[in-house]
């Protein structure tokens, strides 16, 4: 599958991110990404990424043992590098003759991310719900431009969002239990 454009925008009404990958075969592939699998698989891509941006400098063994900051430092750049050629002004192509996963768009429940020798970084994406009769799921491999330019977009959707923000604790209201109760204190889901 070649990638032709993506699309991530988050979706307020659902809580959750649209994410939209248009094939240059006229399909394209819809994902619902939720607040809870980003919390595990932003941390896991940006790791990734980085590891994978660092190896593709030129000095890429020695680099295994610098410093954090250096890593940093040259990763930063690298994705900056890539950002700078990015195209994020074309309008998202809406018309799309193929849905190969179906109208709805697949409830990315777990995602499977390894990077290939040749560079690429390969994604599985995976549905697997109890009240589905078959699993849903599709692969992609991206080359690292494409890739920083998904995490790009998957970070302005996160702002938007505002999953990211401090929480303090929302399951308990303290102030909604007097101190002198002798009762224990459960915890109240405010929502």
């Amino acid at each position: 599958m070649k990638i032709h454009q993506l699309s991530v925008t988050y979706i307020a009404e659902q809580d959750r991110i649209l994410a939209r990958i248009n094939t240059d075969a006229s399909e394209e592939m819809r994902l619902w990404l939720t607040r809870r699998l980003m919390l595990g698989l932003w941390p896991l891509l940006s790791k990734l990424l980085t590891r994978h941006l660092l190896k593709l400098e030129s000095a890429g063994t020695s680099l295994e043992t610098a410093d954090e900051g250096l890593k940093q430092m040259l990763a930063d750049f690298r994705k900056e590098e890539f950002l700078k050629d990015a195209d994020f002004d074309t309008p998202y192509k809406e018309q799309q003759a193929q849905l190969p996963l179906g109208e709805e768009p697949l409830l990315v429940t777990d995602v499977e991310a390894s990077p290939l020798p040749n560079g690429r970084l390969r994604l599985g994406f995976n549905e697997r719900t109890a009240h589905a009769q078959t699993p849903r799921s599709f692969q992609m491999e991206m080359e690292p431009k494409l890739m920083q330019g998904l995490m790009h977009l998957l970070e302005q959707a996160l702002a938007r969002s505002q999953w990211r923000e401090p929480f303090g604790n929302p399951l308990v209201d303290e102030a909604a239990v007097p101190e002198d109760d002798p009762s224990p204190r459960k915890p109240r889901y405010l929502n």
